[in-house]
């Protein structure tokens, strides 16, 4: 990857595009799941969203996988999509962009205290 298609994002945008032509190529439950598990994938992400792209190129792996063995979304997924999509993210317990937001904002107004106080 090239310094200017890592500055304009312009990676990302094939990489998606890649995927939705992909996904487009399924029966249309397993379409359905794939909307449900990009909604659910994304506040997982950082500011750009790289770091979703082997996450999502995975789960999209798994459907066209389960729609080629003819087995249904719940068979491969299961009932908690939203669970899901937790555990690929890396847990119940991971951090999503508002927990990171919230955690430098807390660290910024702290700074700015200790300043005024000492």
């Amino acid at each position: 990857m090239n310094f200017w298609a890592t500055i304009t994002g312009s990676d990302l945008t094939r990489d998606w595009k890649a995927f939705e032509a992909r996904a487009q190529a399924l029966p249309a439950d397993h379409r359905e799941a794939w909307e449900q598990i990009k909604s659910n994938l994304f506040p997982y992400g950082d500011f750009t969203g790289r770091n979703l792209t082997p996450i999502v190129d995975a789960a999209l792996g798994l459907l066209e996988e389960a729609s080629a063995d003819g087995q249904s979304v719940v068979e491969v997924l299961g009932d908690d999509i939203p669970g899901f999509c937790a555990a690929l993210a890396g847990g119940a317990g991971a951090r999503t962009y508002r927990d990171r937001w919230r955690e430098q904002l807390n660290r910024n107004v702290a700074r700015k205290l200790a300043r005024l106080g000492g």
